[in-house]
């Protein structure tokens, strides 16, 4: 059994090389039963943490299953929010033949799952970013977005002004000219495209804010008690998710509102699925405002961590 750590999955991950193999997966035939989604008390504050269980399979090749822990508080322990691990398994045998963090792995394909509903819903010139958030996913989501998008210029907002500058530094080391912003409406009142991943239990965007033409990508708020957008927001836009089965359940953005009457499922435009099979349209002209709301899905895992399997073997080899 291999194990890969969260370092080569770093070194070996490449967006532009795998957003299509993420695309045809959503296109193909996979088994993905609904994920597990445990609440548990960690004894260091009200917010309960999560265990997630995402099994998914393809019949005769491979079988995945990841089991992760979210934990709201390890950010005032210089923590990741995400820990865990992923067990790739031959499905012939059985046998598990790797072992990969899990953390990275996340990071990486929510990031590029993104920058897939991306393709399909912003507009093909954006090319100014707002991201809301300073954890590990906000640095992934701007690279993965630019690898779609022209962006030319990115705003980074988070509670903690050192923690954006420091997203900002890492960002521009790679040749973004990103920036801080003091306030969410003024990056909002400037962006092409919104990045929300945040645990956010209120909402952080305003549907006043947003101008026509937007793309608002929802990561974040992973519960249906966390939310990072008002009603307003979700009524003025055309609203698409990454699964019909998990995202109007799971994540507040849309559960709250469903459950007070404000929305209803059937205005989901479509799924992530729906839009890389064609099935179903993208965004329709340059002035609709898109909404996108990802919950993970364990497809997404699955796609990945058979990728890092192939380009581990392709580096070794």
């Amino acid at each position: 059994m291999n194990f890969i750590s969260d370092a080569i999955i770093r070194s070996l991950f490449d967006y532009r090389d795998f957003i299509p193999t993420l695309k045809e997966a959503f296109c193909s035939e996979y088994q993905v039963p609904q994920r597990h989604h445990y609440t548990y008390e960690n004894g260091v504050g009200e917010n309960s943490s999560t265990l997630l269980i995402m099994p998914a399979w393809k019949n005769g090749t491979y079988l995945g299953v990841k089991t992760v822990t979210v934990s709201p508080y390890n950010g005032q322990l210089d923590l990741p929010a995400i820990q865990g691990t992923y067990s790739l398994i031959n499905a012939k045998n059985g046998t598990i033949e790797s072992l990969l963090e899990a953390k990275m792995l996340t990071v990486k394909r929510t990031a590029a799952t993104s920058a897939l509903a991306s393709s399909f819903l912003s507009r093909e010139k954006a090319d100014t970013l707002l991201m809301v958030g300073t954890g590990a996913l906000a640095p992934e989501l701007v690279r993965a977005h630019c690898t779609v998008r022209p962006i030319k210029k990115v705003w980074v907002w988070g509670r903690s002004p050192e923690k954006s500058q420091a997203i900002a530094d890492e960002l521009s080391f790679d040749g973004i000219n990103a920036y801080i912003t003091e306030s969410i409406e003024e990056g909002a009142a400037q962006a092409d495209i919104i990045s929300v991943a945040t645990l956010s239990p209120e909402p952080l965007i305003m549907g006043k804010w947003l101008r026509p033409g937007q793309h608002l990508d929802l990561v974040g708020a992973y519960r249906p008690d966390m939310r990072e957008s008002d009603d307003e927001a979700l009524l003025r836009s055309t609203v698409f998710v990454d699964s019909m089965a998990g995202a109007p359940v799971e994540a507040g953005d849309l559960a709250i509102p469903i459950a007070q009457g404000v929305f209803n499922t059937e205005d989901i435009s479509a799924d992530l699925f729906q839009l890389c099979k064609e099935e179903r349209s993208g965004r329709a002209d340059e002035s609709e405002i898109t909404f996108f709301k990802s919950v993970g899905h364990a497809l997404e895992d699955l796609s990945a961590a058979l990728y890092i399997r192939d380009k581990l073997k392709e580096s070794t080899s």
